[in-house]
């Protein structure tokens, strides 16, 4: 490999469980690439976390869920119990949840 391809190369650790990460347009399987690989736009806008790994993203066996979309006031205290399935609903729109993987990250497992 040369020298420029590894100034690109991230390393990111995910749980061994974790499925494998679909072809980009495959639907997502909950394989954490994305989300542990940078924050999405949805989190650095309200997390404001900016790189690295997101900050909501949780494992629930045996897959990676995001967060903002399964527990969003855990992670929004202000979000009010009242406007919790409007954000979810919100969410899922935003994020395009259900219309595939747009990751283009390849991935290799640790020898």
């Amino acid at each position: 490999m040369n020298q420029a391809a590894m100034a690109n190369r991230q390393v990111v650790w995910l749980k061994a469980e974790a499925p494998s990460k679909p072809p980009p347009g495959l639907p997502c399987n909950g394989c954490g690439v994305c989300c542990a690989a940078a924050p999405c736009p949805l989190s650095r806008l309200l997390l404001g976390h900016r790189s690295g790994s997101c900050p909501a993203l949780e494992w629930q066996a045996p897959r990676y869920r995001c967060g903002l979309l399964r527990t969003p006031r855990r992670h929004l205290r202000r979000l009010s119990g009242w406007t919790e399935s409007w954000f979810r609903r919100l969410t899922r729109r935003y994020l395009a949840i259900g219309r595939g993987c747009d990751s283009l990250a390849t991935t290799e497992e640790d020898r």
